[in-house]
């Protein structure tokens, strides 16, 4: 039977890296079809005190591993830096989904023992594995996916929610 842990984490995050993967073809497509510079894109931020596109697609892959590796008693790989721009965030999206697809739901099979550890900005964050994943590492990684998308939005990306569910569906706008 699969694990609850790593059913919540791997699985979600693979697929939830294919859909910012997406955003990030919308982006792409977008930029084309404006004759807008795509590094504009990568650039633009909802506030000038929050991080850029580009930094919340990077946040958003670099901290799926940072939560389930530790949930599989394994150490986070080193992940080295990415090449600028949205060949290196492909790149980088590629390789964490690779990194993810080395894990295998037996080794999370003691996940629930496990006390994890993480540096939230200035805070220290230590929780029991469940409280950890349920309680911090899910809304954190869905609050840079989501931000990826706002900003995305917020520059005029025709985006909609199946684009960042991949299950919803609408008829186009009239």
């Amino acid at each position: 039977m699969p694990d609850l842990l790593y059913d919540a984490s791997v699985a979600v995050f693979q697929r939830y890296l294919v859909q910012l993967g997406g955003l990030l073809d919308a982006a792409q497509r977008f930029a084309q079809d404006r004759g807008r510079p795509l590094d504009e894109l990568l650039a633009a931020r909802l506030a000038p005190d929050m991080l850029a596109l580009e930094s919340q697609v990077a946040i958003a892959a670099h901290f799926t591993l940072r939560v389930a590796f530790p949930l599989a008693g394994a150490p986070v790989p080193p992940f080295g830096e990415s090449a600028p721009g949205v060949a290196g965030l492909r790149a980088r999206l590629e390789r964490t989904r690779a990194l993810l697809a080395s894990l295998s739901p037996e080794q999370f099979a003691d996940a629930e023992s496990r006390v994890l550890e993480s540096q939230a900005g200035d805070a220290r964050v230590r929780l029991p594995a469940r409280a950890f994943l349920f309680q911090y590492a899910m809304p954190n990684f869905f609050f840079h996916l989501g931000m990826a998308y706002a900003i995305l939005r917020s520059q005029g990306v025709p985006l909609g929610k199946a684009h960042f569910d991949g299950f919803h569906a609408y008829p186009p706008p009239a």
